[in-house]
């Protein structure tokens, strides 16, 4: 196996244990990672998964004026190695298109991981093309280091084509997890031999099996017993591309004499904005704004709530949801999930089959389809296991991660 220098833009993070899944799924199947992140932590709480992982982490200087040291000796040991010349040349390339703070912290943070990294280290391998991806890039051509990449959503679709086919010429291969992410990138690269789909699945193990049989995702609660009120769920942070906005309009319009409730988990810009929305649309009685929480206490929420709900829409920057982990997650415990139709949603619901699609930006298409489900048990019980059995048989983590294992070999 290789020796791996897995480059984050931060670590650990509750909104990427997608990444910390696969880190895990990758130390188990024996591939040596040694971390490196651009940012510290933010969130307050860990996910279980990352206690599990047993890498070293270091952190490279997230501003560089607050690590002089450190950055001036990266800068002195580059100096004395004729590759340092040919990155400038690059790096002034790119500043000249890109002409931004951002940048110039790139480079700095390259000079400090060439400088730092362990002895030991054979390839780099970084999640995200756009920032973490441009580090991982210079640094490579300082030590003369393979590179590849895992590509996501925002990372994709907000980084200017000149940089995406420049970054795709040069590293070895690049994973991507929905297949609207691979067609574009091949088609924007004029390349298809380097790109290649792969969903990043879901670690069955560490969820419950649900209960096909009269739970609670599946059981008469209807929408005209004021005792025993549906109850609606969706996880996911405040931010635009989420389209929760659209989600409380959509709200607002069922009809008053339906009994349902809903249940907000995340945190996030946008949560005391969208807390007024709800009030002005005088609907703020009917919903719970939980926050962010732990993975048992969402896990909890998931086996206690009726339907999913996630409205993602194309941000007016291009940036939007790849395949979100929490479609995964409500799907793994039988909860019948309403989305809307872009980038790789459409490749984990059906329409009609294991769940709802709606358009996006779409209040009124949405509200039609929290009615449908509102109303029907029934349905939501067929959407529920049908939606468990798309997790167990397409995107169960231990199908997926053997085709990363052999690239990393």
């Amino acid at each position: 196996m290789k020796k791996i220098a897995c480059i984050l833009k931060g670590y650990p993070r509750l909104s990427e244990t997608f990444i910390a899944q696969e880190i895990h799924a990758l130390e188990n199947a024996g591939v040596d990672i040694v971390i490196y992140s651009l940012r510290h932590p933010t969130d307050a709480e860990v996910h279980p998964i990352h206690k599990k992982i047993r890498a070293k982490v270091h952190y490279l200087p997230e501003y560089l004026y607050r690590h002089p040291i450190r950055v001036m000796s990266a800068f002195i040991y580059a100096l004395f190695d004729l590759r340092f010349y040919k990155v400038v040349c690059l790096f002034l390339k790119d500043l000249a298109r890109d002409f931004s703070p951002n940048r110039g912290r790139r480079f700095g943070q390259a000079l400090v991981l060439a400088r730092e990294i362990d002895p030991d280290r054979e390839w780099l391998y970084v999640h995200f093309l756009h920032t973490p991806a441009s580090v991982a890039r210079y640094a490579s051509h300082l030590m003369d280091m393979p590179w590849s990449c895992s590509a996501h959503a925002k990372d994709i679709w907000t980084s200017p084509q000149w940089e995406i086919k420049e970054k795709l010429s040069e590293l070895q291969w690049l994973v991507t997890c929905t297949k609207s992410n691979a067609d574009y990138l091949r088609a924007v690269s004029k390349s298809s031999g380097k790109v290649s789909l792969l969903y990043h699945g879901l670690d069955l193990t560490r969820f419950p099996e649900p209960k096909l049989d009269g739970n609670a995702n599946a059981d008469s609660r209807n929408s005209d017993d004021k005792n025993n009120i549906v109850q609606l769920i969706s996880v996911g942070r405040a931010v635009n591309k989420k389209g929760y906005d659209v989600l409380l309009k959509a709200l607002s319009d069922l009809p008053k004499t339906l009994c349902w409730n809903f249940i907000h988990i995340g945190g996030g810009p946008l949560l005391e904005r969208l807390k007024q929305q709800a009030t002005a649309l005088e609907i703020d009685h009917k919903i719970n704004w939980l926050g962010a929480k732990s993975f048992e206490q969402v896990i909890v929420q998931y086996q206690q709530s009726d339907v999913f709900i996630l409205a993602s829409r194309i941000d007016a920057d291009g940036d939007r949801d790849g395949l979100p982990n929490v479609l995964m997650e409500a799907m793994s415990q039988a909860l019948p999930c309403i989305g809307t139709n872009i980038s790789g949603i459409p490749e984990i619901i059906e329409d009609q089959i294991n769940g709802i699609l709606v358009p996006a930006e779409d209040a009124n298409s949405l509200s039609r389809a929290i009615i449908r489900l509102i109303q029907s048990p029934e349905l939501r019980r067929k959407f529920g296991e049908q939606g468990y059995q798309t997790v167990c048989n397409h995107f169960a983590l231990e199908k997926n991660i053997g085709r990363l294992v052999e690239r990393l070999k």
